[in-house]
Order: C-alpha cells, then sequence, then structure tokens
C-alpha cells in the first residue's frame, strides 16, 4: 500500500522523458502462459476431435477445432510479442479513442445482420470473412481508460463529481450496451475491476462503498429479471431437480469430475465428451481435464492460473509509474475473475457462467486478447520502479 501511496504522489512524467525499460520480462510469467496454452491446445483437440469427425457442419474433420485453434495460437503470440514490444506508457494514446471505438463496436453488434447471434445471446460481430467477440477487446480498452483517466486527474480523485462520475459514467455506457446482447457475467466482471482500479487510484471508501451500494442492488435486478438466470441459479442450488434441462450441464461437468480420480482415464479416453457434456471444447475444458488428467491435472492447471497471478500483482506492484500499476492489476484482476469464475462453476462451486477458461477454452478472440493483456504485462515487468521514481 505504501508504494501504491508513493505512486499516487508522483507527478506524470511526459512520453518523452519516460525511462526505457532496463529489465527482461517475466520469464515465470511467460513460461506459465506457455504451458496453460499447450495445455489448452492438446485437450481442444482431445474433447473436439469425435464431436467435429461426426458433424456435417464440421466437414467431418476431427481436426476442424483443433486447427482453428493454432491459427489463433500463431495470431495470439504475435500480438503478445508486438504488445511485449510496444513500451506500454504509449497506451495512453490509445485509451480515448479506444473506449470509442468499444461503444461503435458495441452498437454495431446490435445491429440485426452485424451480430451474430448464438446461445440466446448477440456477442458477435461479422467482419467479412471472420467474426469475433467484441466484449472481449472491450474490458481491455476500458482498463486502459480508466488506468490513463485516474492517472491524469490526480489532483480530482478525491473529488466524487470529477475523479469519479466522469469514469462511472463512461464505463455505465459500456455496461448497458453489454447487459443489451445480453452478458450479465462480464459486466459483472467489469464492476469488480473497476473498485479495484479506483481504490488503487486512492479513491475514498466512502465513494467506493455508495459506489458498491448502487451496483449491488442493480445487480440483483439484472439477475431476477430473465428467468434463465433464476433457472441457473436453482440449477446451482440443486442440479437433480431438474436433471434434463437446467441442472444437465453441471450433473455432466460433476460426472467428469469423479471420473477422473487421481489420475485421470488417460488423455483422449473421456466418455463426457461423447455428446454428454455440451461445449466440451469451451466453457467446459477443464471437465474434460479432470476427467482425463485427473486430480493432479486439475491442480497443475489452477498452480499455473495461481503462479499468473501473483506475477501479474507483482508487476503491478513494481511498475514505475501510477499507470503502470492501474494498468497491470486491472488486466491481471480481468484474467483471474475469468478464470475463477469458469473453475468455479463447472466444479458447482457458484452458479454457472458461459465464460471461457482464458489460454485453455477454444475462442479465437478470447485468446488472442488474453495474450494480448500478457504482452502488456510483460512490457511493463520490464521497467524499473526505482528508475521510474527518481525522475
Amino acid at each position: 500500500m505504501i508504494g501504491f501511496l508513493k505512486k499516487i504522489s508522483l507527478p506524470e512524467l511526459p512520453i518523452s522523458e519516460f525511462p526505457e525499460g532496463d529489465k527482461r520480462p517475466d520469464l515465470v510469467l511467460l513460461l506459465a502462459v506457455l504451458i496453460l496454452v499447450s495445455i489448452g491446445t492438446v485437450m481442444i483437440y482431445s474433447s473436439s476431435s469425435i464431436m467435429a469427425a461426426a458433424s456435417q457442419a464440421h466437414h467431418h474433420d476431427g481436426w476442424y477445432f483443433l486447427k482453428k485453434q493454432v491459427v489463433f495460437v500463431v495470431l495470439g503470440f504475435g500480438i503478445m510479442l508486438l504488445m511485449a514490444k510496444i513500451p506500454y506508457y504509449y497506451l495512453k494514446k490509445a485509451a480515448y479513442p479506444g473506449i470509442l471505438v468499444s461503444i461503435v463496436l458495441l452498437s454495431l453488434v446490435l445491429i440485426p445482420h452485424l451480430g451474430i447471434r448464438a446461445g440466446g445471446a448477440t456477442r458477435w460481430l461479422r467482419m467479412g470473412f471472420f467474426s469475433f467477440q467484441v466484449s472481449e477487446l472491450v474490458k481491455i480498452c476500458m482498463i486502459l481508460f480508466l488506468a490513463h483517466f485516474l492517472n491524469r486527474k490526480i489532483d480530482y480523485r478525491k473529488n466524487f463529481s470529477r475523479g469519479v462520475a466522469v469514469p462511472l459514467s463512461v464505463t455505465a455506457v459500456i455496461m448497458l450496451l453489454i447487459i443489451l446482447e445480453p452478458d450479465f457475467g462480464t459486466c459483472a466482471i467489469m464492476s469488480v475491476i473497476l473498485l479495484l482500479m479506483f481504490y488503487m487510484a486512492g479513491a475514498r471508501l466512502v465513494h467506493l462503498g455508495a459506489l458498491l451500494a448502487g451496483l449491488i442492488p442493480v445487480g440483483i435486478w439484472f439477475l431476477v429479471h430473465e428467468s434463465y438466470r433464476i433457472k441457473r441459479l436453482t440449477a446451482f442450488l440443486d442440479p437433480w431437480q431438474d436433471p434434463q434441462r437446467s441442472g444437465f450441464q453441471v450433473i455432466q461437468s460433476l460426472i467428469s469430475f469423479g471420473s477422473g480420480g487421481a489420475f485421470g482415464v488417460g488423455v483422449g479416453d473421456s466418455m463426457q465428451k461423447l455428446f454428454y457434456l455440451p461445449e466440451p471444447h469451451t466453457d467446459f475444458i477443464l471437465s474434460i481435464i479432470a476427467e482425463e488428467a485427473g486430480f493432479v491435472g486439475v491442480f497443475v492447471v489452477i498452480a499455473l492460473f495461481v503462479v499468473l497471478i501473483v506475477r501479474g500483482f507483482l508487476i503491478a506492484f513494481k511498475a514505475p509509474d501510477l499507470f503502470g500499476t492501474l494498468v497491470a492489476a486491472g488486466l491481471t484482476m480481468l484474467l483471474a475473475l475469468e478464470a475463477v469464475i469458469n473453475i468455479a462453476g463447472v466444479m458447482g462451486l457458484i452458479p454457472l457462467k458461459g465464460l471461457a477458461l482464458p489460454f485453455l477454452s477454444y475462442g479465437g478472440t478470447s485468446l488472442v486478447m488474453s495474450l494480448a493483456a500478457i504482452g502488456i504485462l510483460l512490457n511493463i515487468s520490464t521497467f524499473s520502479e526505482k528508475k521510474g521514481e527518481s525522475q
């Protein structure tokens, strides 16, 4: 906390005066990500090959999802390396344009024939030969915007109308567009990140308390407003009440975990992926890992995420300025929340939410944006705290 207070009191350096990175990137963070992506690539093929081979829509090609994922992996690592090379403080220039682009893209998603509807939600934007999930990009743009605003408005951070109301209003517009898709989970994640970044920027606790008091009833209203969210909640409380419909996914996921035992049934030998567990290569990939690699496999995955989260927050603590601290903390919290919500959901510890497991689940936008976030973290890790503070 003392380190954060020092950074809050530092004047903002012009980009031309900012020191160059003088350290190697965080190799522990990089290694953890490389292992997670490798595990994910193997398990995507294991969990999807039979389904793809049996599907006419996927050209009866068992390699269909693997081939697409490999393309995403190559693209994602390319963007990660690019972001690792770009000095993170140059991202300040993209903060305001990025939030404007986010609002435009989220608006386009809601236009028929441009937005792609799947699973009862319209979250993907069709762009010629490809599509992408706009909210994945918006999460990073929002973090950059909040970090830049809270860094620039340092004199007004304890004034609610100028230090809190403006970024809160912009974020509210973003959340409104996302909830119209609908995507309640992403809004919940963004709310937590918003509170975290305000706290780390030095906002008064009374303001944060008022903000939290306002967010809780709004969240409850959205939770009970849609019947499918109520069904997810009841399925979490008692999945056996409706085992063929609302409780089906939870039950099948728990069967996967129970079938794996300590060491699993072996990679490729899962039974739950044989059209029992819905979408085994996306939201429920950890369930297949649990069945095929057992407790050991799940422990390794969770341990790697713990390493990633710890290294991310260490990078935030050691960042040379407040902007770097806020960006690193925001990105780390984003990856942490997505991982925790997915893992806890498939284990039946919280209601299910359709969130991908970062670096492991099939999905191009999620993987590419997650690797882009890692690239930014790696760049911030190359800067020395002492050098930044001395100026």
